[in-house]
């Protein structure tokens, strides 16, 4: 039984990685990793154990490296939801804002909102503003540039 340990663990890898297409959040190939270093010791001779060892080791170092690694890269680190979302974003002032008199609307993508400067100048329609922060229904932006 000892001399298929190497085909074992090879399909077991090849297994995890083809179930990570079916899934996202690069988890599962980690262990499709481990599992590609265990066929190796595995063919090196070392124990079943020494297999189970490495395999849970370099699955586990597997999911600490490149887990954050991927999402840093796919850009899938920071998932905004709901009103979160819009800010750091680009706006547009659709209407004046004018400090003084607290009024104005932006646009967000396709969203209008309230809108107050952060600056003690107004902001002229058609402007581009940051949004940098959001108090209740309205955006607290700033002009670019």
């Amino acid at each position: 039984m000892a001399q298929w340990f190497p085909l074992v663990w090879a399909i077991l890898a090849l297994v995890f990685i083809v179930a990570e297409i079916f899934t996202v959040g690069f988890f599962i190939i980690c262990f499709g990793v481990g599992a590609a270093a265990a066929a190796i010791v595995a063919l090196m001779g070392f124990s079943t154990i020494g297999q189970m060892l490495v395999f849970v080791i370099v699955s586990a170092i597997a999911v600490v490296t490149i887990r954050p690694i991927a999402a840093r890269v796919s850009g899938h680190g920071e998932n905004h939801v709901g009103i979160d979302r819009v800010l750091h974003q680009v706006a547009v002032v659709t209407h004046t804002i004018d400090p003084l008199k607290a009024q104005g609307r932006v646009r967000v993508e396709r969203e209008e909102w309230l809108a107050d400067t952060v600056e003690d100048t107004p902001d002229a329609v058609g402007t581009k503003v940051e949004v940098v922060a959001v108090e209740g229904t309205r955006l607290k932006v700033r002009p670019l540039g």
